[in-house]
């Protein structure tokens, strides 16, 4: 893959990545396109890669005992899913992602990377601020579950994904948000 396609997804995580790093980070990516509505990791599917969405829409999700839908997590140009230690269990993914938009990844053999984070400083670096950023918005997101109003999360929601809700399904927002489509209906009316 062209080093060039990258450094956008490397440069919102941290500047200290040099060229040669960014080769060899590169060098063991494979691109890899996703139309609209394509599910890309299912629970108990195998899976054993890392992934950068260079360019997309897509979410983590979950479906509850009711079969419904549960929005874990949002991700747009530029980001890195969930990391591979932290959605999988034995090599099986325990989590749903699916494409909202066409999306374009840089797929990482999961076992690549790691081999790549112990012989580069920088590579180790960028994975574990992915990782820190990963904990961060979790407990973040857990806090907000559980101790803020529904307003205040869709508040919350505006600043983390500033144009989201003009682009995806509300109903995915409002499972995002742990509300009803009526009610997320509700507070959009109000602001």
């Amino acid at each position: 893959m062209e080093v060039s396609k990258l450094d956008k997804s490397i440069g919102a995580y941290t500047s200290h990545v040099s060229q040669n790093a960014r080769q060899r980070l590169a060098a063991i990516c494979i691109e890899q396109k996703s139309k609209k509505d394509s599910i890309l990791l299912k629970p108990n599917q195998t899976d054993d890669s890392e992934y950068i969405l260079l360019q997309g829409i897509a979410r983590t999700f979950l479906q509850n005992s009711e079969g419904e839908e549960i929005t874990l997590s949002f991700f747009e140009d530029n980001t890195v899913l969930p990391p591979h230690v932290t959605r999988t269990d034995n090599g099986k993914s325990l989590l749903y992602c699916e494409t909202i938009t066409d999306c374009n990844f840089a797929k990482i053999n999961a076992k690549d990377f790691e081999s790549l984070m112990i012989d580069n400083l920088e590579i180790r670096e960028f994975g574990n601020t992915v990782m820190r950023q990963e904990l961060l918005n979790k407990v973040g997101k857990e806090i907000r579950m559980a101790s803020w109003s529904a307003k205040e999360r869709l508040e919350q929601f505006r600043k983390d994904f500033s144009m989201l809700e003009n682009k995806i399904p509300h109903s995915m927002i409002a499972s995002y948000l742990g509300i009803t489509n009526v009610s997320l209906s509700r507070l959009r009316k109000q602001n």
